[in-house]
């Protein structure tokens, strides 16, 4: 624990000018990020009496080891320079709110030629119009349904679209009147747009004009006597109506506004938006946090106006955003609310009326969330702490293992032989901190010489970072085994992570900049999938890098029996165990990662041609040797005079062909495991 003392700026060091500041721990990790008017008023608080702090504060910055900041010029950069800090290194002491779920959109894709309307979640993208979102997908399907008869718009994917035009014929939305079917021409780019922009006006709350010039239309059909364009137009009006409907309305016409509502305890707050366009509530979400930093409700509303609208742009900011208090500088938010939107908005609480009512609702949904995750929580967490604590138990351990790593090794007969390393945090998997590796020490098939080789490797890179940040001083005293960390039984070769496919330098340097390394975090626990060698192998490997404070075990697949590297006999965990499940769902997800991995390496050797050795010969003359000789076996009976026939093929490339296909060795015969038989080669070399 630190001495906030020890890092408090001088006197008159700090600026008293508006910025953002960032408190870093001892290895340089960004954990607080905040902003300030006045970065020495503000800064001065954090550096009083502890017993004055709050106890989450306190926590904070005895956590810390040093403090920083950047000067900004007025109070809306420092707004946005702090929703970027948070964005980018994701500290562990500022409130970060998760969606409850993955909300659907109702999407037109105005970027294509054809405009598309459709069902979309996830992140927004450039040139496409989004309504929403919605607590359903089924409820988007339903709206559209209804307004497809009056707006028959594309809704089928690019497949479909394309087969129609190849075909000339229409799919069957086209035949039933609910799409015009511009992929045959029956109507052109610029008419289908018109319907497209028709769509995104109804949808944006422009209803009554449109409803009002249909119903005159109508009356006008009937007087003339057009009986059957007047019934149509009648059950335009009708399918319009009833999509209106499924909003309800709840302000006036033109309203076109955002409520937020907070409820929280002393734990966690949970927050609702209700999305009102053109009076009508279109969407609704929420989100849940911890509250990991002091803060009040005026805060946490900062916070979710940053989260809501940091990536948004133009109409989806709207005019009037209502909220249960105001941040601590309103201006300032409301300046950068209309910078994203390009207009004006209006931040305020509402007083009386319809909204101050519609606000209410809003703050129940709140409160319901709240309850709501707080009881699936409850049970989840417990669940998991069962199963924690019955691990800590079994395996004798001081503390549970809140970080386990499993690893894996998957192959096939002995080739492509790779290994996998997939991390559970708190019961859950944690997929961003998930590692494969190539197994380059050695041919052949040994699951127990790879295992100490990957385990190897992993905790070598956990020493060379705890050296490069300054973590591990001294070297830990082994018997037998130099002091040192690069010490190992195994030489050393480049790990792969999952995300990026590219091998990390031998010690390599980077930029203190605050992320999280690669490999920077030890276990408290290694589960290794197997029984008694392949966890003698783990903690042979770990003893001869000196680390004494991981736990090993293992879990056999045959009996699920945990396996402990200094026991004679496995432990038997009865079925019902919460620990037996949470280990099995571990080992399950490695050899999942792993045997992926050992597959999709797998597909790329057997793509793999002879051709390829080749120097100088592309894919467009592999791909014209093959079609003119019919496979690689007959091209590989083929002479120099007869491969010079190709069009594209000279002399000189005709003889590199020849030499790499009579150095190649011969392919090893498929077999099909359901008959027996031979299945013999017949193309570029692949196998049918």
């Amino acid at each position: 624990m630190a001495d906030p003392s020890s890092y408090r700026p001088k006197p008159g060091q700090i600026p008293d000018s508006p910025g953002v500041y960032k408190f870093r721990d001892e290895h340089r990790r960004v954990i607080y990020v905040g902003k300030a008017k006045n970065l020495r008023q503000r800064l001065a608080n954090y550096f009083q009496d502890l017993a004055a702090l709050h106890p989450r504060t306190r926590t904070m910055v005895t956590t810390a080891a040093s403090v920083e900041w950047t000067v900004v010029s007025t109070e809306v950069e420092a707004l946005q320079l702090e929703y970027s800090w948070i964005k980018e290194f994701d500290p562990r002491f500022n409130v970060k709110y998760r969606d409850d779920k993955s909300y659907p959109y109702l999407a037109v894709t105005l970027d294509e030629e054809f405009p598309r309307v459709q069902v979309m979640r996830g992140a927004k993208k450039k040139g496409v119009r989004y309504f929403g979102p919605y607590g359903h997908a089924w409820a988007i399907r339903e709206t559209v349904d209804l307004m497809l008869r009056v707006f028959p718009v594309r809704t089928c994917s690019a497949g479909v679209f394309k087969n129609a035009a190849r075909t000339g014929r229409p799919c069957l939305l086209g035949y039933i009147g609910k799409c015009s079917a511009p992929c045959v021409g029956r109507v052109t780019a610029e008419e289908h747009r018109e319907l497209a922009d028709a769509f995104c006006d109804f949808m944006a709350g422009r209803t009554g004009t449109y409803i009002r010039r249909l119903e005159k239309d109508m009356m006008a059909a009937a007087e003339e006597m057009e009986y059957e364009r007047a019934a149509r137009l009648r059950d335009d009006v009708e399918a319009l109506k009833r999509a209106m409907e499924k909003s309800a309305v709840v302000l006036a016409d033109a309203t076109d506004a955002d409520l937020i509502a907070v409820a929280e305890d002393e734990l966690e707050a949970a927050v609702q938006i209700f999305h009102v366009r053109g009076g009508r509530v279109r969407g609704q979400r929420g989100w849940v946090t911890d509250k990991v930093e002091n803060v009040d409700t005026a805060g946490l509303v900062e916070h979710a106006l940053q989260q809501l609208y940091g990536e948004e742009a133009g109409d989806s900011v709207p005019k009037e955003v209502l909220v249960p208090a105001l941040p601590e500088d309103p201006e300032a938010v409301s300046q950068w609310l209309a910078g994203r939107r390009g207009s004006q908005v209006s931040l305020r609480i509402p007083q009386r009326g319809d909204k101050k009512d519609l606000m209410t609702t809003v703050q129940r949904n709140a409160q319901q969330a709240l309850g709501l995750h707080k009881t699936k929580r409850a049970s989840d967490l417990t669940t998991r702490s069962r199963a924690l604590e019955e691990i800590a138990e079994v395996l004798g351990l001081d503390s549970a293992p809140l970080r386990i790593e499993c690893f894996d090794i998957s192959h096939l007969q002995g080739d492509d032989v790779v290994a996998s390393m997939v991390v559970f945090e708190d019961g859950l998997a944690r997929k961003s901190e998930y590692r494969r590796f190539q197994i380059k020490g050695f041919e052949g098939q040994d699951d127990v010489r790879s295992m100490h080789e990957v385990i190897g490797r992993r905790f070598k890179r956990y020493l060379q970072e705890k050296e490069r940040t300054g973590e591990w001083e001294e070297a830990p005293e082994t018997s037998g085994t130099p002091a040192a960390p690069e010490t190992s039984g195994t030489p050393e070769i480049p790990v792969t992570s999952e995300t990026s496919g590219i091998p990390a330098p031998e010690g390599e340097a980077r930029e203190d900049d605050g992320r999280p390394k690669r490999f920077a975090y030890p276990p408290q626990l290694v589960v290794v999938d197997g029984g008694r060698p392949q966890v003698a192998a783990a903690k042979r490997a770990l003893d001869e890098l000196g680390i004494d404070d991981v736990a090993v075990c293992g879990l056999a697949k045959r009996l699920e029996e945990v396996w402990l590297p200094d026991d004679d006999d496995p432990v038997v965990l009865p079925r019902s165990s919460e620990g037996l499940y949470l280990l099995q769902r571990v080992r399950d997800e490695a050899h999942r990662f792993a045997i992926t991995y050992q597959r999709a390496k797998r597909a790329k050797r057997i793509r793999s041609s002879p051709l390829d050795a080749v120097p100088g010969l592309g894919e467009t003359r592999k791909q014209s040797l093959i079609k003119h000789f019919g496979s690689v076996k007959k091209l590989k009976q083929a002479t120099i005079d007869e491969i010079c026939e190709v069009p594209g093929i000279g002399r000189r490339t005709a003889e590199s062909v020849a030499v790499a296909l009579a150095s190649a060795a011969p392919a090893t015969p498929a077999v099909n495991t359901a008959t027996g038989e031979i299945i013999e080669e017949d193309d570029g070399g692949s196998t049918t």
